[in-house]
């Protein structure tokens, strides 16, 4: 999506939006005239995203917020500070993630970190906002996934990986998870005849920080992964449109999955992508959903 609608006057939080597609997502909002939220655990590294974005586009409405996805007392001082704005949220894009680390880490609830930080956190953020969004006339919520919910499997006997924790296969759970979240958001507002979209998105293989931060967690130095020679990966700019796509696209619809259209949804321009067989179990997103529920605490407005 080359060219990114108006968006004068809209408020839209994005979730990880110092670096890598989050910061790319925000930058290109806030240039189409958004009001954007960037919200990061570490708010250093968040100034310097916007103070990088205020220089390619003076004007541009950024504000930065502290939300540590993994503390779910974090994620409720976020959305509570956002609710005492008392204004419409008309977007908001669950982006942040952590990608495979070596070794099993737990969030401060006690959750296996990649569950925790990538679904869960924004599970209880995107319920705790709801009273936010269906004040906006067309709210949006936009989540990322990933081409690794394919292999995705929801291990309901052992969700947090207390044994045989696998990086990877940990890594696509909570990918799935994400992608069931957005599929059942969708039904539970066609359901409570809702006004809101929820759509998701996966970026092929983008180069970002993604692939080597999480493999540097617990390690004495950082790992460092050269992708720009690599021909089956793209970057951010082209990365972003999918996530770009199902948060403010014109024609993007509810329960609708987006993805680059190129060989095996690696890159490319964005197109629909196929819902894998992994994520089509409509039983499968409400229980998960019902289970989260108990683990975070937090349910949707009644």
């Amino acid at each position: 999506m080359p060219q990114i609608p108006d968006q004068t006057g809209r408020r839209i939080i994005v979730t990880g939006s110092n670096s890598g597609t989050g910061k790319e997502t925000a930058t290109r909002l806030a240039a189409a005239g958004a009001d954007v939220v960037i919200a990061v655990r570490t708010t250093s590294k968040g100034e310097a995203a916007a103070d990088e974005i205020r220089a390619a586009h003076p004007g541009a409405s950024v504000e930065v917020r502290e939300l540590d996805l993994a503390d779910l007392a974090s994620v409720r001082r976020f959305a509570a500070g956002v609710l005492d704005d008392d204004r419409p949220l008309d977007v908001l894009v669950n982006n942040a993630g952590v990608m495979a680390p070596r070794e099993r880490f737990e969030t401060v609830d006690g959750f296996e970190l990649q569950f925790g930080t990538n679904y869960l956190g924004p599970f209880a953020l995107t319920n705790l906002l709801m009273p936010a969004l269906l004040r906006a006339e067309a709210p949006r919520v936009a989540t990322m996934s990933s081409l690794a919910a394919v292999p995705g499997r929801i291990r309901f006997e052992d969700l947090q990986w207390h044994h045989g924790y696998a990086p990877f296969r940990a890594y696509a759970q909570s990918k799935l998870a994400d992608l069931l979240l957005a599929l059942h958001l969708h039904t539970l507002s066609v359901e409570l005849d809702w006004p809101l979209l929820s759509t998701a998105a996966h970026p092929g293989y983008t180069r970002t920080n993604l692939q080597s931060a999480g493999r540097s967690l617990g390690r004495s130095a950082p790992v460092s992964t050269d992708q720009r020679a690599w021909p089956w990966t793209q970057g951010v700019e082209q990365g972003s449109e999918p996530l770009l796509f199902a948060a403010v696209g014109r024609s993007a619809t509810g329960g609708a999955y987006y993805g680059p259209a190129g060989a095996f949804g690696i890159t490319g321009p964005t197109s629909v992508a196929s819902i894998p067989r992994s994520a089509r179990s409509t039983d499968l997103a409400r229980s998960l959903w019902a289970v989260a529920e108990d683990l975070t605490g937090t349910h949707l407005p009644a």
